[in-house]
C-alpha cells in the first residue's frame, strides 16, 4: 500500500525544498515538519491503553501509545528525519543502517548496520528522504525481517514510480507513506522533478 499526503502545506513545503536556492538550515526545518505530518498520517493505527487521567475540572479516562516501536534511519539522509520522528515519538529506540550508493548500478551497498533484534511485535519504521530505485528502501526492510520484525512502516519524502513499483513487488505487506510521487528516475537514477541529493543538501555537503 503507498500512500500519498494531499495536503496543501505539505505541498507547500515540497515546493520550497525544491528550490535550489534554498539554504540548508531552512532545508533540514522543511524535512523535519513534512516528517511530522508523514508521521501523524503513518500511525494513526497504534495500540493505546486506557488510563485513568484526573484533569482540573473532573475524573475521566485517557489513552497513551501502548507500542514498542524502533525508528531505523537509512545513513546518511535519513538522519534528517529522525529528530522530528523522535519529537513524536520520545520514547523509540533507534537502530540505524547504513547504505551507500553504487553509482554505476544504482544498488545499494550495505557498509554498517546496528539495529535491535525483535523480541516481540515491536514497530519498526524506516525512514529516508527518497524512495528512487527502491533498492535501498527494499534492502533495510529485508534486513529488518532478517532481524525479525514482523510489523514494518516506510516514510519518505519524494518517491518515483519505478522505486514504488519495485518496493510494492518486493514487500508487498509493508505500507509506504510519501509526502508526493514524482515523475520518474533520470539516466542517473536521481528522482525528476525531485530536489537533487537530499543528504547534500541536509548537511551543506553539495
Amino acid at each position: 500500500m503507498h500512500s500519498i499526503a494531499n495536503h496543501p502545506l505539505v505541498s507547500h513545503r515540497i515546493t520550497l525544498m525544491r528550490d535550489r536556492a534554498t539554504p540548508p538550515k531552512l532545508f533540514r526545518e522543511l524535512v523535519a515538519e513534512i516528517t511530522v505530518y508523514l508521521a501523524f498520517e503513518a500511525l494513526k493505527d497504534l495500540r493505546l491503553r486506557t488510563v485513568p487521567v484526573a484533569t482540573p475540572v473532573a475524573e475521566t479516562t485517557g489513552g497513551l501509545v501502548d507500542e514498542r516501536i524502533v525508528l531505523v534511519p537509512i545513513l546518511r539522509a535519513g538522519m534528517g528525519m529522525l529528530d522530528a520522528m523522535l519529537g513524536v515519538l520520545p520514547y523509540a529506540k533507534v537502530g540505524v543502517l547504513g547504505m551507500q550508493r553504487n553509482e554505476q548500478t544504482a544498488e545499494p551497498v550495505p557498509y554498517y548496520a546496528k539495529v535491535p533484534p525483535a523480541k516481540g511485535d515491536e514497530l519498526a519504521i524506516v525512514i529516508d528522504p527518497m524512495l528512487a530505485t527502491g533498492g535501498s528502501a527494499c534492502d533495510a526492510v529485508t534486513q529488518l525481517k532478517s532481524l525479525g520484525y514482523r510489523r514494518i512502516k516506510f516514510l519518505n519524502l519524494i518517491s518515483a514510480p519505478e522505486g514504488v513499483s519495485r518496493f510494492e513487488r518486493e514487500h508487498p505487506d509493508v505500507p509506504v507513506f510519501s509526502a508526493v510521487m514524482d515523475e520518474r528516475l533520470n539516466s542517473h537514477y536521481y528522482i525528476v522533478p525531485g530536489l537533487g541529493d537530499a543528504g547534500d543538501r541536509i548537511f551543506g555537503t553539495l
